[in-house]
């Protein structure tokens, strides 16, 4: 990077400093390009406590990721290996499971860890490393996009450039808006209930995912508590109607509506956490790209959080851009060139549509009320369980397997 009369010069201006923003940035920089980071919010509180206690489920091809890029140490000291995944219609007796001892190779299914554990690892690392120059809190006054170089003009009238402008600006991203790109989108009448569980039988690895008609109930693994207690996260989709009565109820009386969905095989249960509430709704963007601009993440995509893809969507993002753009610079391309972003919408557009169309497609199957409904898929599921080169097949989909890897999805830097 330089500066040349009051104005600083990268190689990307990359704009959100969410944990997508984050990777990417330190992809970018292990690379060999210079990023600018522009946040909006201070990322110090970011780490509050409050401000996000949600966990996210690291499939096992963006955890290599993550090793390549230095946080293993995270993922085995913080991390907790989902080695097994339990599948049902309610708490129907038939089941599909997915065990990591099938999976080629042989590793975790996932991993789950806190949001606020990876954002500050992610944080240290952009400030430390030499690459990355950090605006935050920071507010955007100017956006000029060019024939031959991208402008970002700050409220406090610092002005930055680069050949290409990277929106990580999420699912409301006013980088895409500007630009006049469209979002194929619509709601779910469903609402997220996120918190943590505290419980009474250990969860041995197995992640549960519940399916009731209105929405599914998943049970993830979480690391045990200091004192012992074996802990689990709950993220629980009900109607939207019914959000607000139950985020209203104590948390004794959340516990037990959640033990009763669970079936009790985890015992008494404890909230331990504050309860978090979240819209569900599916988006897609009509293309990645723009004059100069390319959307990365939930400013690209959003959708069901059923299969917990979503931050793995955004991370194969990560993946597949940092090779596009590195491998461009390597051949002395101009990086907000057309061609480089069309590389990358390609190798990335059909994985994020198929991902959003299957989990979609999921919502609606298991929303079907009635019994006969409900016996169908029971013994569908029953089914699929009973052949192995299926659930092999829909295991190293979920794990973020299958296609044509970027090399840092491989465990490698490129």
């Amino acid at each position: 990077m330089a500066e040349t009369s009051g104005v600083e010069r990268f190689d990307c201006i990359l704009v959100g400093g969410g944990l997508v923003g984050q990777t990417l940035a330190i992809a970018l920089a292990a690379h060999d390009l210079s990023v600018a980071v522009i946040e909006r919010a201070d990322p110090d509180a970011h780490m509050a406590p409050e401000f996000d206690g949600r966990a996210s489920a690291i499939a096992s091809s963006t955890a290599r990721m993550l090793r390549a890029l230095g946080f293993g140490d995270l993922l085995d000291t913080q991390g907790c290996p989902i080695n097994a995944i339990r599948v049902t219609d309610g708490l129907d007796p038939r089941f599909l499971h997915f065990d990591s001892a099938e999976a080629e190779p042989a590793e975790p299914l996932g991993i789950m860890l806190e949001n606020r554990a990876l954002r500050g690892v992610l944080l240290a690392k952009l400030r430390a490393m030499p690459g990355i120059r950090l605006f935050a809190p920071a507010a955007i006054a100017r956006t000029d996009r060019g024939a031959d170089r991208a402008t970002v003009t700050l409220a406090d009238g610092r002005v930055l450039t680069a050949p290409v402008i990277l929106a990580c600006d999420g699912r409301g991203s006013q980088l895409r808006q500007q630009a006049g790109i469209r979002l194929a989108t619509w709601q779910y009448d469903a609402t997220a209930i996120v918190t943590m569980l505290a419980h009474e039988k250990p969860h041995n690895h197995v992640a549960s995912e519940l399916f009731y008609a209105d929405g599914p109930f998943a049970q993830l693994p979480m690391t045990d508590l200091p004192d012992g207690r074996h802990r689990s996260a709950l993220v629980w989709t009900v109607r939207r109607k019914d959000a607000e009565g139950l985020k209203a109820l104590s948390a004794r009386a959340i516990a037990h509506e959640a033990e009763k969905k669970m079936g009790s095989f985890l015992g008494k249960l404890e909230l331990i956490a504050p309860v978090q509430s979240f819209p569900l709704n599916l988006q897609h963007a009509e293309r990645y790209w723009a004059e100069r601009l390319i959307l990365v993440g939930d400013a690209a995509h959003g959708i069901h959080p059923i299969a917990g893809q979503g931050l793995n969507m955004g991370l194969r993002d990560v993946a597949a851009l940092a090779e596009v753009l590195s491998d461009s610079a390597r051949l002395g391309l101009d990086l907000g060139h057309p061609d480089v972003a069309r590389r990358y919408e390609r190798w990335r557009r059909s994985d994020n549509a198929a991902t959003a169309i299957a989990t979609d497609g999921l919502v609606r199957l298991f929303g079907v009320p009635g019994r006969t409904a409900t016996a169908i898929r029971a013994t569908g599921l029953g089914l699929v369980n009973r052949l192995p080169p299926l659930r092999r097949a829909f295991m190293k989909i979920a794990r973020g397997e299958a296609g044509d890897l970027p090399p840092l999805l491989r465990g490698e830097l490129g």
